[in-house]
């Protein structure tokens, strides 16, 4: 087992995104990658054009679980979360390839039901699956690399101040389904449903491109820790009103049940897959996107003028 020498940090020290800025400096630039690590999707040059390319994992017990979803399920979870990536670039998935372990006594119709899965979402954006590996693993483990046009990539690194701040999709409704299943509970129905299926809104990220938006990214991890990604990439500040929040009813259960403030899920929730983007305050948001703050000058997340107290959502190696 590999270990650290007592004065090296550790991965767990440093987190996911520092680990990332090291590995980006390993790796440098290329005159072919036109957009390289730190966004939601890489673009990259062709001769004849370019293409957005994104990977995700999915690992049996972190990701998911076989006794809280269906195979079916996992399969267009899988598919969602790296169709969500170009999309949040505002592009269109054409293409993904999965890279598949499994452990030998894993059931054939269980793999079988897992891609018909798979190619459900797919079929949301005219995806298909290309090609990809499969090996032994002790574990059920998910690899997709998904590709995809784009017209005009939306980085995160464009919010202005006086953008305006809006999302499309849904919120906190993974969460609390997560949330419900982890004390045992298997309702609100809705709730646990989305946590199994995301349902990005696919059309959300071209509709945003075409709208003007000056950035955007999907949220995985929750709204703050993925705002948090503009922010920091614009060098500004991002202030939510809480009173803009419309609280779904199975978050309502979910937080009454639980003990837990509706708003929790709404801001920390991850998963749902939703977009959040920052536009001119002159643009008029596309039908489906809703405004919720507002950026200025300064640095971090705040909410109603103050910092959010507690954390912002998921970190992986934490």
């Amino acid at each position: 087992m590999a270990t650290s020498a007592p004065d090296e940090p550790t991965i767990g020290d440093i987190g996911e995104f520092g680990l990332i800025d090291r590995v980006r400096a390993e790796i440098g630039d290329n005159r072919h990658v036109l957009l390289g690590p730190g966004d939601d999707a890489a673009h990259v040059s062709t001769k004849d054009g370019s293409f957005l390319v994104s990977t995700d994992l999915l690992v049996e017990g972190r990701h998911f679980r076989r006794d809280w979803s269906s195979a079916h399920d996992i399969g267009r979870k899988a598919a969602a979360c790296n169709l969500s990536d170009i999309n949040a670039m505002g592009g269109v998935a054409t293409a993904l390839t999965l890279g598949f372990g499994a452990p030998a006594d894993l059931p054939v119709s269980w793999v079988l039901e897992m891609t018909r899965g798979f190619e459900v979402e797919c079929a949301h954006v005219g995806a298909h699956i290309v090609g990809g590996d499969v090996t032994a693993s002790d574990k059920i483990v998910i690899a997709v690399t998904a590709m995809g046009d784009v017209s005009r990539p939306v980085l995160r690194s464009g919010a202005l101040p006086g953008d305006v701040v809006a999302y499309a999709g849904q919120l906190g409704l993974a969460g609390a389904g997560f949330a419900a299943l982890s004390r045992g509970f298997r309702s609100p129905k809705a709730a646990v449903d989305a946590h199994r299926v995301p349902h990005p809104p696919y059309a959300a990220g071209p509709q945003a491109a075409g709208a003007g938006a000056t950035a955007m990214t999907d949220i995985s991890d929750g709204l703050l820790a993925d705002l948090g990604h503009i922010a920091e990439a614009s060098g500004v500040a991002i202030d939510l009103v809480s009173s803009t929040f419309v609280i779904p009813e199975p978050v309502a259960t979910v937080s009454e049940a639980l003990g837990v403030d509706a708003l929790t899920f709404m801001l920390t929730g991850g998963d749902d897959y939703a977009l959040v983007a920052t536009f001119s305050s002159q643009a008029s948001l596309p039908e489906g996107w809703t405004a919720i703050g507002a950026v200025s000058d300064g640095a971090g997340i705040l909410v109603d003028g103050k910092t959010y107290e507690g954390p912002a959502g998921h970190q992986h190696f934490r």
